[in-house]
């Protein structure tokens, strides 16, 4: 066992860090929740991590997104993460810059991938990566709204159908029912969304681009792997409580 991972092993035992090394986590999105995500799974010493996005790294992304540094400004967010992960840990990284639809999600989710994270922040995206993960039972966890909330502490694991306040959330449920998923595991936030205070001052900001500050977005994508690595680790009748 690798030493990077000594402090995790003395929580999870060392046959827990064996597991974690044989498996690969695919995240889609890899803004202020998906790449802290990928972080917190590389440093527990998950092996292998597909991160997919299209988007390139903006200055705007510097106060929450743990890709952006000033040096990333302008490369592809993708390839700006597998830089980060790989300078912190030995996990490989695929990056992979694409927009996820219903047409190539099923190329895009790895056939071996042991849980997938979708932290993606469109409506269509988000169901075309959970729709085509239940086809293939691969878990699937989702990333709820993390945008317009200062509170850290009001983050919460679970089922989209017993969460409240959220109203992505509540299209998500809508989308869902549609669809016939009718259980799935959400990272969500009970504190009610604020009202910015100003408009977006960037002109390339969409107009409906939610305000965010760092705190929040991260506590959501470190939930979100904490919740992967306990299912991955249940899958092989680990505990992790």
């Amino acid at each position: 066992m690798k030493e990077s991972f000594y402090r995790t092993a003395m929580l999870l035992g060392e046959d827990a860090e064996g597991i974690l090394a044989s498996s690969h986590a695919a995240v889609f999105g890899a803004g202020g929740v998906g790449g802290h995500a990928c972080d917190a799974l590389a440093r527990c010493g998950v092996g292998h991590i597909t991160v997919v996005d299209c988007a390139k790294v903006k200055p705007s992304n510097l106060n929450r997104q743990i890709c952006a540094e000033k040096s990333t400004i302008g490369m592809d967010k993708t390839e700006a993460m597998r830089r980060h992960l790989t300078a912190v840990s030995d996990c490989i990284v695929t990056a992979v810059n694409a927009f996820v639809t219903s047409d190539n999600a099923p190329e895009l989710i790895p056939a071996d991938a042991d849980i997938v994270i979708d932290a993606v922040d469109n409506v269509t995206a988000k169901l075309a990566v959970i729709t085509e993960c239940r086809a293939r039972g691969i878990p699937v966890l989702s990333s709820m709204g993390a945008g317009n909330r200062l509170d850290p502490t009001a983050v919460r694991i679970a089922d989209v159908y017993k969460t409240s306040v959220d109203p992505l959330a509540r299209v998500m449920r809508r989308e869902l029912k549609k669809r016939g998923v009718k259980e799935l595991t959400v990272v969500y936030s009970s504190e009610e969304p604020k009202t910015p205070v100003m408009e977006a001052p960037d002109p390339d900001m969409k107009r409906s681009a939610p305000a965010s500050v760092p705190f929040v977005p991260a506590v959501f994508g470190i939930t979100l792997a904490s919740e992967a690595v306990r299912t991955i680790l249940k899958k092989r009748t680990i505990e992790y409580d």
